[in-house]
């Protein structure tokens, strides 16, 4: 049999195939896979079966471009890179059978389950449930305790209660990125559902596939648009007509899928320095700030002996157009940042260069400033770019996302700390 090759990858041993898709091992790559979908269509634990020709490249680019999302934002992935029309190179994982769902929206198989909730009702924080991948017994839900009861060890990794927490957060955390980039298209995530993997390495990793098989979706927050994999799920009989009209709807979410529009020049932190002298300190912070994935300008101005060229360099930035933020580095009697921010109505915030021997001094003209002000106060170059995203995230979910990422990651950074100061052995 002549050996397959796909996205210039030659395919080993087939690992597994599911009911939409193939896993094959890769020669020469033994910690990567491919995973090659089918253009197919499945529900009700595969009861419910129908060929859909160009299923494959629609489902292979929505899961490409939701994985580059999350990979942008600072999740942990599996995925590397779509390699062709239906194939996406992959990490190779040990799959933990357990499907992680995180839900908004009451509707579907939890009304069922709760009686008496209304369909529609809003969940905050976004409700959790877990179900144990087992067809035969149609994915029966599964609790916490029952997870960590089974002991599955995948690539030297125990999942314990520490790991059913990591993959809670990030589950929740997917979901809440999804949720901010759809509401910018006018369409509320309902659901979704995901699936984790350990690599080689033992880190966990959201893995397998994101495509409208994974969740429920409505423009303009109404049931009756939905674009998922439910218009097909609620089919009785299904006609050729039908199953067009699925594929299309799946289309129209692949091409709805674009997050570039957030790296757009839509915001500028403007770190305003009082002095020459203190460059260094405010590349320090414009290097917080890139990390954070915020545009950022550096100018050299003094309100005390150049308050109309400050002034003049406030108004530039001001007519541009965008969401601003400016960030005030002056020691001593810090007026940049008042006479910023009682000249303009985008925030301010005072970032003095202050250190041990004057801290006392200098940072009291940034906090004791006149009514009507509302400069804050920080003291340290990386809490300024903090506070700078934490103010431009409200309207911009790739950096929303890369807050709440750091935030996941630095539980799991304690976490694997205190685990391996007790000896054991952790994920990460």
């Amino acid at each position: 049999m002549a050996t397959k090759e796909v996205g210039g990858y030659t395919l080993g041993k087939l690992v597994i195939e599911g009911k939409t898709k193939q896993i094959y091992d890769i020669h020469s790559h033994s910690d990567k896979c491919i995973l090659l979908s089918k253009d197919r269509i499945t529900a009700g634990d595969g009861v419910k079966a129908h060929d859909l020709e160009g299923k494959a490249e629609i489902s292979t680019k929505t899961t490409a471009k939701v994985f580059q999302l999350l990979s942008t934002v600072g999740i942990k992935t599996a995925f590397i890179e779509q390699v062709s029309d239906k194939a996406i190179l992959s990490k190779k994982c040990q799959m933990i059978p357990i499907e992680w769902v995180t839900r908004r929206l009451a509707t579907g198989s939890f009304l069922k389950r709760q009686a008496g909730v209304p369909e529609g009702y809003r969940f905050h924080p976004p409700k959790h449930e877990t179900f144990y991948k087992d067809d035969a017994n149609h994915d029966p839900q599964w609790s916490v305790e029952q997870i960590i009861s089974a002991k599955f060890k995948y690539n030297d990794v125990l999942i314990g209660p520490t790991e059913v927490d990591i993959m809670t957060r990030t589950s929740i955390l997917v979901f809440e990125v999804l949720e901010k980039f759809w509401a910018k298209k006018n369409c509320v995530l309902v659901d979704m559902k995901i699936e984790f993997g350990i690599d080689m390495d033992g880190n966990i990793l959201v893995a397998d596939v994101i495509d409208s098989d994974s969740w429920r979706l409505w423009p303009s927050g109404d049931k009756r648009l939905m674009v998922d994999k439910q218009v097909y799920r609620n089919l009785t009989t299904v006609t050729n007509s039908d199953l067009d009209t699925v594929k299309r709807n799946f289309q129209w979410v692949a091409n709805q899928i674009d997050f570039e529009d957030q790296f757009a020049a839509d915001h500028l932190v403007v770190i305003l320095m009082g002095s020459l002298s203190d460059k260094q300190y405010c590349e320090t912070i414009e290097k917080h700030c890139e990390y954070y994935g915020l545009n950022a300008a550096v100018r050299v101005t003094s309100a005390h002996k150049g308050t109309e060229e400050t002034l003049n360099i406030v108004r530039y930035y001001e007519s541009l157009g965008v969401k601003i933020v400016f960030i005030a580095v002056a020691g001593r009697s810090n007026g940049l940042g008042p006479v910023v921010s009682g000249n303009t109505s985008y925030p301010v915030i005072n970032c003095p260069p202050v250190n041990s021997n004057n801290v006392d001094k200098d940072i009291w003209s940034s906090l004791n400033v006149p009514s009507g002000l509302g400069c804050s106060t920080v003291i340290y170059p990386e809490t300024a770019a903090l506070n700078a995203a934490q103010i431009l995230g409200l309207d911009n979910y790739i950096i929303w996302g890369k807050l709440r990422s750091k935030q996941l990651d630095n539980y799991v950074s304690l976490t694997k700390a205190d685990k391996n100061l007790a000896g054991q052995k952790v994920a990460i």
